[in-house]
């Protein structure tokens, strides 16, 4: 490994600012010894070699790209950088041993294998889907008589799980020796052992469908504030649905988000951290580090989750508004919401899109406003679900309600591409008596997401 230049290792390393919408967006510095940290630790979930090929598709300035650049650099790694457009050839040009990628990569290479299947003759996909089907089968199994099922089993699912990895081991095997090489080579180079999901959490059927073809999807966790990883997964506790152990010298608190106090094991609250890796305070806002920072170093991640008993971290939520998309694009709901709700057709209005490609909304519309636009079109009126908790209504008025609010989002003042909604659905008010508001009016977001799952999974075509 590479030694440091002499000198202090608390000496400033850069300031990287927090992506965000409200306010000044904060100054993050990071010293020598916070990345020096992430150097020296994350070799517990990876282990380059000198003249090992990586691909970076992240913006070099990505604080989950720089750390892991440090790694691979400092183990002697060959480093290439690409974009978008150019990824899929670079990736047949480069073939990378190790790729860093936030999970909307996964789920774009997950849909061309998906789309190369579909135009395959019908014997071939059938043979495909069944030998996807059995690794998938002898993978998961195999998780759970390891006792790394997303949580803990007692021994007698254990003993099931490896039955079933008996039964599907032959079936799993061939696939594995003369099917999935074939696939890894057209999908990434043929190289790619490890890779490196950071920015965002990684939807359940890519992370099998990775594992199945012989892919190992290593997910980390972490901040800018936090330089950026936390946790991660290793190979040998590669606890699917989680967000891995923490690294060296990190320690991960789970607490009340009212109250501050600890948690037991399993119960879900605050993350807290603390650890080298995470920054001493906000550049020039003593106000703002106050909130995060606290007298005893811990740092307030504002997600929330629950640990196991082996330390994996499973998120659950945010307590803070910040929506992470699958891209790993931060997005501020609040300035969003603030436009939204000056619309005339808008009433009261949630932004969702946590690890989605895109934003959505739920719409509390205004009813005299949403009926002209309806006269207006020449379109049926939405009529409320029998449950209270949503409206329905005619498609093309839906399409068209999602347009005009669009608009308005294009047009303000440094208006981003992705802040831009899928769609909306409109549903049943917010209120104090139904618990969706505090006694201060603000939006209790989780418990909004809950009552209307099924709302937000229809924005996506999941419902």
């Amino acid at each position: 490994m590479l030694e440091p230049a002499e000198g202090p290792e608390s000496r400033l390393a850069t300031i990287l600012y927090t992506s965000g919408t409200t306010g000044r967006p904060k100054g993050v510095p990071l010293s020598q010894a916070n990345l020096l940290h992430q150097v020296r630790t994350l070799g517990v979930a990876v282990s380059p070699q000198p003249g090992e090929r990586v691909l970076s598709v992240l913006p070099i300035w990505h604080a989950y790209e720089r750390s892991a650049g440090y790694l691979l650099l400092s183990r002697g790694c060959c480093q290439s950088y690409t974009n978008l457009r150019q990824f899929k050839g670079d990736l047949q040009r480069v073939r990378p041993h190790y790729l860093i990628s936030v999970p909307r990569l996964w789920e774009a290479l997950y849909g061309g294998f998906q789309a190369a299947l579909e135009g395959m003759p019908a014997g071939k996909q059938k043979l495909l889907r069944a030998a996807l089907a059995a690794s998938q089968t002898h993978a998961r199994s195999l998780r759970q008589w390891r006792d790394l099922a997303d949580h803990p089993l007692p021994w007698s699912e254990r003993l099931a799980g490896l039955a079933v990895a008996a039964l599907s081991w032959a079936p799993a095997a061939l696939a594995s020796s003369l099917l999935w090489p074939a696939v890894r080579k057209q999908l990434a180079g043929g190289h790619l052992g490890t890779a490196i999901s950071g920015g965002g959490a990684l939807p359940k059927h890519i992370d099998a469908f990775f594992e199945a073809i012989g892919i190992e999807l290593l997910v980390g966790y972490g901040l800018t504030e936090t330089s950026p990883v936390l946790s991660c997964r290793r190979r040998w506790a590669n606890r699917r649905g989680s967000a891995g152990r923490p690294l060296p010298g990190t320690e991960l608190k789970i607490v009340d988000p009212d109250s501050r106090r600890t948690l037991q094991q399993g119960e879900r609250g605050l993350v807290l951290a603390r650890g080298p890796q995470v920054m001493k305070g906000y550049l020039n806002r003593p106000e703002a580090t106050g909130e995060v920072l606290d007298t005893e170093a811990w740092f307030n991640t504002g997600d929330l989750g629950h640990v196991l008993a082996d330390g994996s971290l499973f998120l659950t939520g945010r307590a803070k508004d910040t929506i992470v998309l699958s891209s790993g694009e931060n997005i501020e709901p609040g300035p969003l919401e603030d436009e939204l709700a000056a619309s005339e057709l808008v009433e009261q209005v949630m932004v969702v899109g946590q690890d989605q490609r895109q934003l959505g909304a739920l719409v509390v519309p205004r009813t005299e406003a949403l009926a002209a636009l309806a006269a207006e079109l020449a379109l049926p009126m939405a009529e409320q679900w029998p449950d209270g908790s949503a409206l329905g209504g005619d498609p093309a008025l839906l399409k068209a309600f999602t347009s005009r609010l669009n608009r308005r989002l294009a047009e303000r003042s440094g208006a981003r591409a992705d802040e831009r909604l899928a769609g909306v659905a409109l549903v049943a008010a917010f209120s104090i008596d139904n618990g969706l508001l505090t006694q201060t009016l603000k939006q209790r977001r989780d418990r909004i997401s809950s009552r209307d799952g099924a709302a937000i999974a229809a924005i996506y075509g999941a419902g």
